[in-house]
């Protein structure tokens, strides 16, 4: 049962799935609307207790200011799906089980104990900083890192390109959560 609620706490940290057309993505500055595929490793570190891991698949969708997310076990078994919005939040468990909410980072809180900036995720995927942000670039203008609120988020690249999206994502806070993500696929959706 604990490793259910962390793997809760990697897809509810994120917040989108895909079965909408795609399109190769546009640079980075133009991408508004997007799906990914990725693997993910979580770490999390609850104050008394041990601390726990997880990992597994990915699918977002994020597409005029909605997310909709599937999250799986490595082996590919659906574990939670994830539906967000302006105001609602749903979160629809293996066993059939649906919780919700008017607000996605409270939803969190009320499965997981912990407080997350779920609604900030994707623009902190594509390196957008907020005004109480701090972020800095790498040589070729790409995001490096973002520091938001008590998080951090430190960007890599596979490719050289001014454009290119970042292919692997490692977002934490202090010593508590570690969230690491390999962006295997990006494509814009219309």
């Amino acid at each position: 049962m604990r490793l259910f609620f962390s793997a809760l706490l990697a897809t509810l940290l994120l917040t989108g799935c895909a079965s909408t057309p795609r399109l190769p993505p546009p640079p980075r500055d133009q991408l508004e609307n997007f799906a990914l595929e990725a693997r993910f490793a979580l770490r999390v570190n609850a104050p008394g207790a041990a601390s726990e891991n997880s990992g597994g698949r990915l699918s977002w969708l994020q597409k005029n200011g909605r997310g909709r997310l599937l999250l799986s076990n490595p082996l590919g078994f659906a574990l939670a799906e994830i539906e967000s919005e302006p105001g609602r939040a749903t979160l629809r468990a293996a066993n059939g089980d649906i919780f919700e909410s008017d607000n996605p980072d409270r939803l969190i809180e009320e499965m997981t104990g912990q407080r997350l900036p779920i609604q900030r995720l994707p623009d902190w995927l594509l390196g957008r900083a907020g005004s109480q942000s701090k972020i800095s670039h790498d040589l070729s203008g790409r995001p490096q890192q973002l520091e938001e609120a008590g998080w951090k988020v430190d960007y890599h690249y596979d490719s050289d390109a001014a454009d290119a999206l970042p292919a692997r994502l490692t977002i934490s806070r202090g010593n508590d959560i570690e969230l690491r993500l390999r962006l295997e696929e990006w494509s814009a959706v219309p």
